[in-house]
């Protein structure tokens, strides 16, 4: 079982709050972010103008330069994948691998399946959605910026989306499931911690708080597989999937994503537009994977306890 593969490894409750607070803080927030303060402190004409933008992310500092702010807003994630990687090989001594899946190897087919179903979705509905009504998205394209938005995409997009997986549904599954003894409180807690993490996007402004109930239910819907397959496969490869094409199709001036895309959206949002679609999407596409991978046990695995193996009891080096 998924969780469980936390017992083969150091697994001590102390473990786990100092390598979040390596992870989330050095990693992340202090290495992540040198890159783009080294580039604000260099667009800044004083002080002001950078705390200023820095209330902003550093967006207005970076206008007209979508790729590079994006670049440098995606190298954050990697200063965490970074520390992550790191905390869970020297801190834990646990081969990455078991982070990832309970299978003797990553199933690489899963990742491409759950990515490959989301974006051929995500594609249809968008052309779909321009020809019923093409006042609401606006050509956008343009060759130059778009390649660069592409490399940007493919190199350091699935790192941001990657490091997420490993984090929520990963180390911070495996470490509160194993404190817990049960899969229903990883699973609640890892949704809501990262539906709430998307509470400053500008999205939440636009819109309101009801919005974080799209991330919260995403977190749920990616936990849920997760649990259900014994594996993040599905989960890396729907996320990376999801960011990857809305950052290459769509793009608006209020939303978190602001890209050289094919479309910009120029339709007025509404809260209600973006939370019904994605609680009717999201259930269909796990049926789609519970029908494709025959998942059973569903009680089981989504509330059942989580047990030490024995080998986990007969060392007393690994006991919490």
């Amino acid at each position: 079982m998924y969780i469980e593969e936390a017992y083969k490894n150091l697994h001590q409750g102390w473990r786990y709050i100092i390598g979040f607070l390596i992870i989330f803080i050095v990693g992340w927030q202090l290495i992540g972010v040198v890159p783009i303060m080294i580039a604000a402190f260099a667009r800044a004409e004083n002080i002001h103008d950078l705390l200023n933008a820095g209330l902003e992310n550093f967006m207005p500092l970076f206008k007209g330069e979508n790729n590079l702010y994006l670049a440098l807003m995606l190298f954050t994630f990697v200063g965490g994948l970074i520390a992550l990687v790191a905390v869970v090989k020297y801190l834990h001594q646990q081969k990455f691998k078991s982070l990832i899946t309970s299978r003797r190897k990553i199933d690489w087919g899963r990742v491409f399946f759950a990515f490959g179903v989301w974006a051929v979705f995500s594609i249809v509905t968008t052309v779909i959605g321009y020809y019923l009504a093409p006042e609401d998205l606006q050509w956008n394209f343009n060759l130059r910026p778009f390649l660069g938005l592409l490399a940007i995409s493919i190199l350091l997009l699935p790192l941001q989306t990657s490091f997420e997986e490993f984090l929520f549904r990963g180390y911070l599954m495996q470490g509160i499931g194993i404190a817990a003894k049960n899969r229903a409180v990883p699973l609640i807690i890892t949704s809501l911690v990262f539906g709430l993490m998307h509470a400053f996007n500008p999205e939440i402004e636009k819109l309101g708080y009801s919005v974080l109930s799209v991330y919260i239910g995403l977190g749920f819907f990616l936990g849920i597989i997760t649990l259900m397959d014994d594996g993040m496969e599905l989960a890396l490869g729907f996320h990376a999937s999801n960011n990857m094409i809305i950052a290459l199709l769509v793009t608006s001036d209020w939303t978190a994503l602001q890209t050289n895309s094919v479309f910009l959206d120029v339709s007025e949002p509404s809260a209600m537009g973006q939370i019904i679609p994605i609680f009717i999407i999201l259930p269909i596409l796990t049926f789609i994977f519970a029908k494709k991978y025959k998942w059973s046990g569903w009680k089981e695995k989504l509330f059942g306890k989580v047990h030490p193996p024995v080998i986990a009891e007969e060392s007393d080096s690994l006991i919490v």
